[in-house]
């Protein structure tokens, strides 16, 4: 059987433009959200979201002009990337790059592009759309690039699940490596919809907190009593994941192992979630069943925590029927700190939890001040605390009803 260890980790978000500088942010209990300065909000119900200032992004990696030719979520996969990649240390070559593949996704993809560009086609006409238009926008470029840049021949994909892409990422990836159609796969999620039509497509779906327009930060409180809506947030996330014996054999770095991974389907509505949980309940219990372990055997749930009224809760008994028996189970949200990165949020919070492995620290869930039901399950409030766990699941849930879960451990 083969084993998928991990062993590069990536990150752009709004805490840090590193790995280490917004793992550590996170668990000082900062948060990365603030009111929305790129365009003007006046005329929004919401008024904020978890940002990253343009000064972050490493002209370095991917160059102005290069920026002008791709969309924004694309140049933030790209940074996510070269961490990764650069952390694992390998070198694709002629011999290898067909065992070395790539599957990053996103939720919505070019979105700004789109934006702009039909703007453009309505206002000046139809030759002063850009050629870079349709490539700068497609979801799959992201992996195309970054297969460019690194020589990577072997499976080359893009998921598109929603908020649950960056999970399936990982966990396609992991059976790919499983099934021997790869030795090493770069992956995760990558997204960039804050802007004037994503801002205004999720206001309009009353998916957004517009409550917490003057505090900014106290906006993103999963379990929370006064949460009212997610807070978007931008960014990406990306891992190298190997084989074990191939990792071992050029003497990697190893954070941890993929163990399982689980997904569904809620076949319930096109944004809610599935009112009794046995969606996401599935996807975990799919998860736990690959990895062999037993569910006292879980110490920490990434959880997907969006901050809504809804979804919130139906996770949290989704949870707490798959553990009732853990009596030392902790949960936290990190999109109460970074908002919620859509396609690229399980990938961020798979980075995170490979952090929490590795330094044996549990990051908090900011904001839950009175949490709107009783649980036996400590969900971390404020403060990060020191506590090493053998084996974290990770859970994100999107629109559609797609469900993913991943199950990750020392």
């Amino acid at each position: 059987m083969r084993r998928v260890v991990v062993t590069g980790l990536g990150t752009i978000n709004p805490l840090g433009n590193t790995v280490e500088t917004s793992w550590n942010s996170l668990i000082s209990s900062n948060s990365g959200i603030s009111k929305i300065n790129k365009f003007e909000v006046e005329d929004y119900p919401c008024k904020i979201a978890g940002s990253i200032d343009d000064s972050k992004i490493n002209d370095d990696i991917v160059n102005l002009r290069e920026q002008k030719k791709i969309d924004r979520f694309i140049t933030l996969g790209l940074i996510a990337a070269d961490e990764a990649i650069k952390d694992s240390g390998f070198v694709s070559d002629n011999e290898s790059s067909f065992k070395y593949g790539v599957m990053v996704g996103s939720g919505i993809g070019g979105l700004d592009t789109i934006y702009r560009n039909s703007s453009i086609l309505d206002n000046k006409g139809i030759r002063k759309i850009s050629p870079f238009f349709i490539p700068s926008s497609l979801i799959n470029l992201l992996s195309g690039h970054i297969s460019i840049k690194y020589n990577l021949k072997g499976p080359n994909s893009s998921p598109v699940t929603a908020c649950a892409t960056g999970t399936h990422a990982i966990g396609d990836s992991f059976t790919i490596i499983k099934n021997n159609k790869a030795d090493l796969m770069v992956c995760g999620g990558a997204e960039a919809a804050i802007c004037p039509l994503g801002i205004s497509g999720f206001s309009a779906a009353r998916a957004l907190c517009d409550t917490f327009n003057e505090n900014p930060e106290n906006g993103s409180r999963p379990w929370d009593r006064d949460r009212s809506g997610f807070v978007m947030g931008e960014g990406a996330g990306v891992l190298v994941l190997e084989e074990l014996d191939h990792a071992k054999k050029r003497n990697a770095k190893i954070y941890g192992e993929v163990k399982g991974y689980g997904m569904s389907g809620d076949a319930f509505h096109i944004t809610k979630p599935s009112e009794d949980g046995n969606g996401g309940f599935r996807a975990m219990e799919m998860a736990l069943r690959e990895s062999n372990l037993n569910t006292d055997e879980i110490g920490y749930v990434n959880a997907h925590g969006t901050s809504t009224q809804v979804g919130d809760m139906i996770e949290l008994s989704a949870v707490e029927k798959l553990f009732g028996s853990n009596n030392n189970l902790f949960m936290s949200s990190n999109k109460s700190a970074i908002g919620h990165l859509l396609g690229a949020a399980g990938a961020v919070e798979a980075v995170f939890s490979f952090k929490s492995l590795e330094t044996k620290t549990l990051p908090p869930t900011l904001n839950l001040d009175n949490p709107s039901t009783n649980t036996s399950i400590n969900l971390i409030p404020h403060e990060a605390i020191s506590k090493g766990v053998s084996n974290i699941i990770s859970n994100s849930f999107g629109f559609g009803g797609t469900n993913a879960s991943i199950i990750i451990g020392d």
